[in-house]
């Protein structure tokens, strides 16, 4: 009980010494570097800086590749992970304790099994990953402030962590505590959204010209018409991923296209950023 109390003092100490690091010379242009937490009312700010320093205190970042992670850049990347649980409970990103951090996209192998059954194997650079149990591995080049960007990988492997707290990744995070949401409406939802998604995504491929490389920048301008990434496309835990950094960070095309899945993401997250960014005077660009 001791070794529990003392743990627990230490903790408290921690997040009151990170508290105190978000004063009124850090904390004011840390959220001038994203333009996406443009908006925040005064609650919502305070709730924010201290769900920062809750991150801040209870997680252990670490560099890979010889990258030294600054606590300019630890304290960029709580804030973007921060806002996803902004309306919910910190609780939420508990059972796991590391954030490491690569200069750049890194190499992670992976397998699949095609329809035939033969498995693959093969290396896939990737910006982030989000382990079941795990830490969070990011890319600091794509993690790092971006004024207008339209990704954003915390916020997306972060929305994983959400997602596997509920047991497996599956693109339906816990609703325990959501009264006025259940799993069915939310499956039925999630399912026909992600459906209407790939059936968008095969149209579009079939119109890229047979002399284009649907893989290359030349193939963008028609993927530009999807209102999501086309990687969400993937599987229901990567289309919630997906969709919420897009929620938080560019949310016009998403809600124009898919009210009720949206409607769904703003009562989970319990956060209307469109709302708060047009209130803002925030356009899309």
């Amino acid at each position: 009980m001791l070794r529990w109390l003392t743990g627990r003092d230490a903790r408290d100490r921690e997040r009151d010494q990170a508290l105190a690091s978000l004063d009124e010379r850090v904390w004011p242009a840390l959220l001038k570097r994203h333009d996406f937490l443009l908006g925040l009312s005064g609650q919502e700010t305070e709730t924010l800086r201290r769900h920062t320093a809750w991150i801040l205190a209870n997680k252990a970042f670490h560099g890979a590749h010889g990258l030294r992670v600054t606590p300019d850049m630890r304290r960029s990347i709580a804030v973007q992970a921060a806002l996803p649980i902004l309306g919910l409970d910190t609780s939420l990103y508990r059972g796991w304790t590391q954030i490491v951090v690569y200069p750049g996209g890194f190499l992670v192998p992976r397998t699949d099994t095609d329809e035939a059954g033969v498995v693959h194997e093969y290396v896939q650079e990737t910006s982030g990953e989000s382990w079941e149990g795990g830490p969070v591995i990011l890319s600091w080049e794509d993690a790092r402030a971006n004024t207008g960007a339209q990704a954003n990988v915390v916020i997306h492997e972060f929305a994983h962590k959400l997602d596997q707290r509920a047991g497996g990744a599956d693109g339906m995070p816990g609703l325990r505590a959501h009264r006025d949401l259940d799993d069915r409406r939310w499956r039925e939802v999630l399912d026909e959204t992600f459906d209407d998604f790939n059936d968008w995504l095969d149209e579009i491929e079939a119109a890229i010209p047979p002399d284009v490389d649907p893989e290359s920048d030349e193939a963008a301008q028609w993927y530009a018409e999807l209102p999501l990434d086309p990687y969400a496309a993937q599987d229901p835990a990567e289309f919630f991923a997906v969709s919420s950094e897009s929620f938080f960070i560019d949310p016009w095309a998403m809600a124009a296209a898919w009210p009720d899945w949206y409607d769904l993401l703003a009562r989970y997250y319990r956060q209307d950023p469109l709302r708060r960014m047009e209130a803002a005077g925030v356009r899309r660009a």
